[in-house]
């Protein structure tokens, strides 16, 4: 029903789109019709990828693909955007009626508008937020240690190794103590990872790297996504724990395997490791019942797959869905961090969003504090 849905909802756009487009091409109807079959032909290319056809395609072709596939969703949407606007300036008469029909100064100014949105859409995206995070604990730390966090790399067609180079450049250059990473690290293909060897660039990483699964390593083959994080020199937890000094870190597989864990299974099987430590963090992909974290007593949960919605008005629609959609959160004594993503699925545009990736320091509250507590 969700994909009749995700499938209907663009036709109805493209229809909408094509209706004002007729409107308001002062040009022969042909040149209209070209118009709209260009529309409707960049939608479709999407379609290519859903049915795994960018494999088959020499990687450069894939990639142009992709990116003209994904990006044409979030051009639709806006322009659906705009011309409602436009529909309703005109219903209320502020907008004459002869400003969208057969009107080359209206065809100019949305181009002008469109093309800016998503240059800055894209400038944006491509700009890395450093979040800064501090974590303060009661329990006995050894030191103090600086944790670097990232969710939804999504490497693949359109995030290829030499993106995913400056990445691991910025990481290193936080000379952290630990990298977490929260799921969906490949995109929907293992093909662009391979031919690119992109397993290469994560063995640059200075520290040592956990991770846990998220959604898109199984749409992209979970077997494949597995042994990609073996040679990537990742430690995969999957429905499973890790002590590293005086953290213990949990790792849950995905919630697209309905056969995973529970939380409280995970914490009773690892319940001598936990004791032994000081700091307990749990990595979970998709950011659901997060009062499940504050039950079974976890210090910190980061989480990722919401990307905030990427851009604005999903974010929005994101914002209703999950407790939290974004940033850090507090239930009772539970500290989360719901991550807008470091890369991106789709077209390459953050509008209302960011991308972003978390320098997170853990150390003890200072004295006075934890006698206060």
């Amino acid at each position: 029903m969700w994909m009749m849905i995700f499938l209907l909802l663009p036709l109805l756009g493209i229809a909408y789109i094509a209706w004002h487009v007729w409107c308001l091409l002062p040009c022969a109807w042909w040149w209209k019709l070209l118009a709209i079959a260009l529309l409707t032909g960049s939608f479709l290319t999407m379609m290519f990828g859903m049915r795994g056809l960018y494999d088959s395609m020499p990687l450069s072709v894939g990639t142009a693909l992709y990116e003209i596939g994904t990006s044409s969703i979030f051009v639709m949407m806006y322009l659906v955007i705009l011309f409602l606007i436009l529909d309703l300036g005109r219903l209320i008469r502020l907008i004459p009626h002869t400003l969208l029909y057969n009107n080359w100064w209206t065809v100019l100014g949305i181009t002008v508008v469109m093309t800016a949105v998503f240059i800055y859409g894209n400038l944006h995206y491509q700009h890395k937020y450093r979040q800064e995070l501090t974590l303060t604990t009661s329990k006995h730390l050894t030191r103090p240690m600086k944790l670097v966090m990232v969710s939804d790399l999504h490497i693949g067609y359109h995030n290829p190794r030499k993106e995913l180079h400056r990445w691991i450049d910025m990481i290193n250059a936080e000379k952290p103590d630990l990298v977490l990473i929260a799921g969906d690290i490949i995109d929907m293909s293992m093909r662009p990872l391979k031919e690119e060897r992109m397993a290469e660039e994560f063995r640059r990483l200075t520290a040592p790297v956990y991770a846990c699964l998220g959604n898109h390593e199984y749409y992209s083959g979970e077997p494949d996504a597995q042994q990609f994080y073996h040679d990537a020199g990742i430690h995969l937890l999957r429905d499973s724990a890790s002590a590293v000094g005086d953290l213990c870190i949990i790792g849950r597989d995905d919630r697209t395997n309905m056969h995973r864990k529970s939380l409280g299974r995970i914490v009773k099987e690892n319940e001598l490791l936990i004791s032994h430590s000081s700091f307990l963090i749990l990595l979970d992909h998709q950011p659901y019942h997060l009062e499940q974290a504050e039950q079974h007593h976890v210090d910190f949960q980061f989480s990722g797959h919401t990307h905030h919605g990427q851009v604005w008005p999903i974010s929005w629609i994101t914002e209703s869905i999950y407790e939290c959609a974004f940033g850090s959160y507090q239930r009772g004594n539970t500290r989360y961090y719901i991550s807008s993503g470091l890369g991106i699925w789709g077209g390459k545009f953050r509008i209302g969003t960011r991308s972003e990736y978390i320098v997170a320091e853990i150390k003890r509250q200072p004295k006075q504090q934890r006698q206060h507590n």
